[in-house]
């Protein structure tokens, strides 16, 4: 049932994106019909009244709409995922599919049955003593009642030790630790962007490299040493923070020159320039050892030893360039 729920909720939120997306054509489809039916006259000033001893009387004045342009500005926004209704529910959902919170609430659920089964055994053991010891004076009743009582605290102690165990595992229970969120790429705006998008497509594609890198070859032989392997994981994550870290210094020298006045701008997309150009620089160096761990993993196979040495050459390359950036940014 909880798979159903889940996918069911899954096809709502995805025809309610649909639905958002389509909010822009609507506006303009509205726009459109908006000015068959009110003439721009009636939108703007009253004509002027003729002179004359007894002033007609005034035609009562259409309101003003509001502009269409904002609104479709306003509804673009939306669904870039900025309605702040559908991001609050993404983000309450995602909180409650969180693994420790389905942790916590396993805890909350057992512990609460422990104690009802706690209480239930509780209660039947004091009726069963109360039965046992004749206190209720019902003849035979007294036998069978005891037994009953008895019986049911046996039940109801079970579950309730059952829950207790269950409520232990829980608390030791050790949850993974949440994989890195990936970090955001610059605006669609920035002269950055295209530079970080190859360098999240090379991340990827080195990652994968890497580890196939670092399982042996069907001979029962490493392709690389582990050291190599870990040098070019290394180099190649401070080169990315370096490479991030200089798109981050673009983004804000763009801002810059947006707040500055017009004859400053020049100077400051000079600079942009220059910079975007050491970006790109940085990503082809990152693109290098991609290119030489792809060659060793094919290299792999046939024992060739050029392939191999070339990583180690492209990571002391990355390694250098890395420096470089980090200086820069």
């Amino acid at each position: 049932m909880g798979q159903g729920r889940r996918k069911d909720f899954g096809e709502f939120t995805a025809k309610l994106e649909k639905h958002i997306e389509k909010l822009p054509d609507y506006a303009q489809k509205a726009q459109e019909k908006l000015q068959r039916y009110i003439p721009p006259s009636e939108q703007g000033s009253r004509p002027a009244t003729p002179a004359a001893p007894r002033p007609p009387r005034p035609r009562p004045q259409m309101p003003q709409m509001p502009a269409m342009p904002k609104i479709s500005q306003q509804l673009t926004s939306m669904t870039t995922g900025q309605i702040p209704v559908v991001a609050e529910a993404k983000a309450k959902w995602a909180r409650w599919n969180e693994p420790a919170a389905k942790l916590e609430r396993r805890k909350r659920r057992t512990s609460r049955a422990m104690t009802f089964w706690i209480l239930l055994t509780i209660l039947c053991g004091l009726f069963a003593v109360v039965a046992g010891t004749g206190l209720l004076k019902d003849g035979q009743a007294e036998v069978f009642q005891a037994i009953a009582a008895s019986a049911f605290t046996i039940v109801f102690g079970t579950f309730g030790v059952r829950s207790g165990l269950r409520l232990r595992g829980l608390n030791r229970t050790v949850l993974p630790a949440a994989p890195a969120a990936p970090p955001p790429l610059p605006s669609a705006r920035s002269v950055a962007r295209a530079p970080m998008e190859r360098l999240v497509e090379s991340e990827a594609s080195l990652a994968e490299l890497l580890h196939q890198l670092s399982q042996p070859t069907s001979l029962g032989t490493m392709p690389v040493s582990e050291i190599a392997v870990a040098d070019a994981r290394t180099t190649a994550a401070e080169a990315a923070q370096a490479l991030r870290g200089l798109a981050g210094r673009i983004q804000a020298i763009e801002r810059g020159r947006d707040s500055a006045p017009e004859r400053e701008r020049g100077a400051l997309d000079a600079a942009i320039t220059q910079l975007r150009e050491q970006l790109d620089d940085g990503v082809d160096g990152y693109g290098g050892l991609v290119a030489a761990a792809g060659h060793t993993v094919a290299a792999s196979s046939d024992g060739m030893t050029s392939s191999k040495e070339s990583l180690s050459d492209a990571t002391d390359k990355l390694a250098g360039l890395a420096m470089a950036l980090r200086e820069l940014s």
